[in-house]
């Protein structure tokens, strides 16, 4: 019989979305959407669905660990105390530094960023959120005097027009992209996509622009100055509400029509098209996410598109407004309790002394800091100078997620102290002096802050397994060894979160967004049971008061309580003859950052099991790389190989390349090592989708594809991506030379032993070889090899790793890599969520379903999440196209 089920939420995206764990008596979990959860209704997306196929131990973290060798935890604590305290004595508070993550709870956050801010009296700490959503941060602060998101996810559903900036929601924030597709539904909602790549929320958009990359500036400073020649500034909103609308006008002006056509490279029809759209839809949300943020101008382009909205009054009313989407889970959480280095707590400002005051007095801390510390980037490349002598990194992975990653990787090497308190082994925990084991996802219990300003409960279903503990209790443990016990003694999380409300409501009074001082007295009780609410949330008022809006009236939290009109300054990237093209990263729709979650369960890795690049044709024959084969991306900062995939989705000039692969699962296939470094100035945001590079053909000898029972322990391989597949493992292989003997590279790889049986292939000159090794009547692997990438039936070949019974002619067609004609094959996956592969869509298509809905009905497939529902278009198109040839 189940447990009582819990309510938590999902740690992915920024949507937030409430999930519903049930432990089963299987010791299994069952995950489903929370239908009562406001941001998500019960819809979950792959990546959600999948969550209890994560909660494996088989790569955990157990035990604290001091130099490699398992230590007990008052060792480690004791240790980590005195190293940082050591380094302050001798070099001052600046020479120690934290790093955190979008994936700490918002109680995590705040005792580490009142340690370091209040007690060490540095500003050092900064976060992964500083990779993806800092941009927005400074334009919001430059045009609002705050960090706040005017609207609410309800204004997505009433807009008469969404325009998505930089923004593969389909992908990236799926569950929210289903709701603009029903507001389309429903009230007949346009949709425009403004992107370099034809991605599938561009295929489902009413219009895409395929911009030039990095043209946003320019593309909104035309549309500002045609909504000014128009006559379409709202005049009463203007006059009463906003400042600097002359200086940034003249700079719009400066642009123009010309400017932004010049800059954009758009057809001049398409573009006059969107500019007229925007003016003549009353209700309009502009929604951004990393294609705008992650710029070295993505402060101007965040404030291009304020400028627009501020303009025409479109703000802080019903289904209209700039929206930033957040990246990850508690980004926002991160950014209110001052978790970014150039923030203080609860919005308050750092620059301020009688703010710093505030904070100080309220903490009774002996000291506060007093300036901004060093961000992301600067911060490793502190330490890397010796500079930072000793750091804390929570809950992340710098290694293989920050620009130009081998120069971060090799920072961390030289720093003479590196904590690192994680769930897992990653490349940044090689790194280790001492290495802290953190409860994870399931184990943890506090609160996390959605993209519209929501605030959620995480709860945990979980025990900590091992050693494991929450890691607000492991920063109050260091806390207290440094002598800072009284102001850290703190028995659960609500204790951090009843304080973190009451210093939001401290000298309030509606002079800052933030506040929550309605939540500074609950109860034990009452924090558990918190619902999902919008803040501000201000003493005396109802958390379920309803959502709320800002600046429909004004009401800015500037100095004299007027938004800003910022100039933005319009500049193109060049490229150079020696790195032509400009590299794009991202995310891909069933992976997570660096894969440490999504990465476990094969559901998640059947649909991209190996990093790719989308490159243009053009710029593939240029380089001399054919489709499927192997390519080198090559930039001043170092190199990967992906895989080719060449498509004319992709704008020539560009390639995309997903973040997500590191080294535990490819062999030179860390995109991060390759990504250039260059910061806005304004956020020190990393400009992570717009390094120059080339590329080149990876000079294979030969490729191999394998399906293995375990995973190998040795791999002999100049290029390797390993995945988890269903009873086992899938490898892609590639290799420089000839491999003299290939029954033994097999034996390397699979296995070998006594009662073992294998059958092997090779043509004369073995330039093609394939083997398969049984245990009784079980595969224990397979290995194919070929001169050219593998032709084999993927996912059918790793079907035999769970099948039971391989006998006779079954195990001549393993040999083959091709099912017989009575067998079926369900090919590459296109939905994940119910493992759907495209052989049976195009067979569902030839009976009879002519509609994405009809392909639903007869395979579940794009009823769930409905991210792959463009690629099941994709095959329908492909087989009307078909038959009318």
């Amino acid at each position: 019989m189940s447990l009582t089920p819990i309510r938590t939420t999902c740690p992915y995206c920024g949507v937030g979305c409430g999930v519903v764990a049930t432990s089963q008596e299987d010791g299994s979990i069952a995950i489903k959407g929370d239908e009562q959860h406001p941001a998500n209704e019960g819809r979950l997306c792959s990546k959600g669905s999948a969550l209890g196929e994560t909660l494996s131990l088989d790569d955990r973290l157990l035990f604290p660990e001091v130099d490699g060798r398992r230590a007990g935890w008052d060792e480690a604590l004791d240790l980590v105390a005195r190293r940082f305290s050591e380094t302050i004595a001798e070099h001052g508070p600046e020479s120690v530094a934290f790093y955190g993550s979008g994936q700490l709870l918002t109680e995590d956050y705040y005792v580490a960023n009142k340690l370091m801010k209040g007690f060490i009296g540095a500003a050092n700490i900064d976060t992964n959120s500083r990779l993806c959503m800092a941009s927005s941060v400074a334009g919001h602060i430059r045009a609002f005097g705050s960090d706040t998101v005017p609207g609410t996810y309800e204004d997505l559903e009433e807009a008469d027009l969404v325009v998505l900036v930089g923004s593969n929601m389909t992908w990236c924030h799926p569950v929210l992209f289903q709701r603009v597709l029903a507001a389309r539904e429903r009230r007949g909602t346009r949709i425009v996509v403004i992107d370099p790549r034809r991605t599938v929320t561009a295929e489902a958009a009413d219009l895409h622009l395929a911009i030039a990359p990095n043209s946003d500036v320019a593309l909104f400073a035309g549309l500002l100055d045609h909504l000014d020649r128009m006559g379409l500034r709202d005049n009463a909103y203007v006059d009463s509400h906003t400042s600097g609308l002359d200086a940034a006008l003249q700079a719009a002006g400066e642009c123009g029509f010309p400017g932004a056509l010049n800059a954009t490279r758009l057809p001049a029809e398409l573009l006059r098209e969107f500019y007229t759209l925007w003016s003549r839809s009353e209700r309009v949300v502009t929604a951004y996410s990393q294609g705008v943020n992650q710029s070295v101008a993505g402060t101007d382009k965040v404030n291009a598109i304020i400028n627009c909205h501020l303009f025409t009054g479109r703000i802080g009313r019903l289904g209209m407004g700039p929206f930033s989407l957040t990246g990850q889970p508690n980004a926002m959480g991160g950014r209110e309790v001052g978790g970014l280095a150039n923030m203080l707590a609860v919005h308050l400002n750092i620059n301020s002394a009688s703010h710093r005051e505030l904070v100080r007095s309220f903490w009774g801390s002996p000291r506060i800091a007093e300036k901004p510390g060093l961000k992301a980037v600067d911060l490793f490349r502190a330490v890397g100078e010796g500079r930072v002598k000793a750091i804390w990194i929570m809950g992340t992975n710098p290694a293989d997620s920050l620009p130009d990653a081998d120069a971060v990787q090799e920072a961390l090497r030289r720093c003479p102290f590196v904590v690192v308190s994680d769930v897992t082994r990653t490349d940044t925990t090689r790194h280790a002096h001492v290495l802290l084991p953190a409860a994870a996802w399931a184990e943890k219990s506090g609160t996390v802050t959605n993209s519209e300003r929501r605030i959620s409960r995480q709860r945990s279903f979980l025990k900590p397994p091992g050693e494991a503990r929450p890691d607000w209790r492991i920063v109050c443990d260091v806390a207290a060894r440094m002598g800072f016990a009284e102001a850290f003694d703190y028995q659960s999380p609500a204790e951090i979160f009843r304080e973190h409300a009451a210093l939001s409501g401290l000298a309030n009074d509606g002079r800052r967004d933030f506040d929550i001082g309605a939540c500074a007295e609950l109860s034990g009780n009452a924090y558990d049971a918190l619902e999902p609410f919008q803040w501000p949330r201000r003493r005396g008022e109802a958390l379920d008061a309803g959502t709320t809006r800002f600046f429909a009236a004004g009401g800015f939290y500037t100095p004299d309580r007027r938004g800003r009109f910022v100039p933005t300054l319009v500049a193109q990237q060049a490229v150079s003859p020696e790195f032509p093209l400009i590299l794009n990263t991202g995310r891909i729709r069933d992976q997570w950052h660096t894969m440490t979650r999504t990465a476990k369960t094969p559901r998640l890795m059947s649909h991209y099991a190996e990093s790719f690049c989308e490159i243009h044709p053009d710029d593939a024959e240029d380089g001399g790389v054919a489709p499927a084969t192997l390519v080198r991306i090559v930039s001043p900062q170092g190199s990967a190989i992906v895989r080719a995939l060449v498509t004319e989705r992709q704008q020539k000039g560009s390639i995309f390349v997903p973040m997500h692969w590191t080294d535990q699962q490819t062999a030179q296939g860390r995109i991060g090592a390759a990504t250039f470094a260059a910061v806005d100035p304004v956020s020190g945001q990393p400009g992570l989708k717009s390094s120059s590079v080339s590329i080149e053909p990876f000079d294979a000898a030969w490729y191999g594809f394998a399906v293995l029972r375990n995973r190998p322990e040795t791999i002999r391989a100049d290029y390797w991506a390993l995945a988890r597949a269903e009873g086992g493992w899938r490898i892609e292989l590639a290799g420089t030379e000839p491999v003299e003997d290939w029954a033994d590279f097999a034996a390397t790889l699979i296995g070998s032993g006594e009662n073992l049986e294998t059958l092997s292939y090779s043509d004369q000159d073995q330039a093609s070889f394939r083997l398969a090794t049984f245990a009784g009547d079980a595969l224990l692997g397979a290995l194919f090899v070929a001169p050219q990438p593998v032709a084999v039936s993927r996912t059918w070949a790793v079907e035999h790793l769970s099948a039971p019974d391989i006998r006779g002619t079954e195990r001549l067609r393993l040999l083959s890599g091709r099912p017989g004609t009575d067998q079926a094959d369900p090919g590459p996956i296109v939905c994940a969520c119910f493992s759907v592969g495209a052989n049976q869509i195009a067979a569902a298509i030839e009976n009879g379903a002519a509609s994405v809905e009809a392909v639903g009905e007869t395979l579940r497939a794009g009823t769930n999440c409905g991210s792959c529902r463009v690629e099941i278009r994709r095959l329908i198109d492909a087989a009307v196209l078909k038959k009318a040839v």
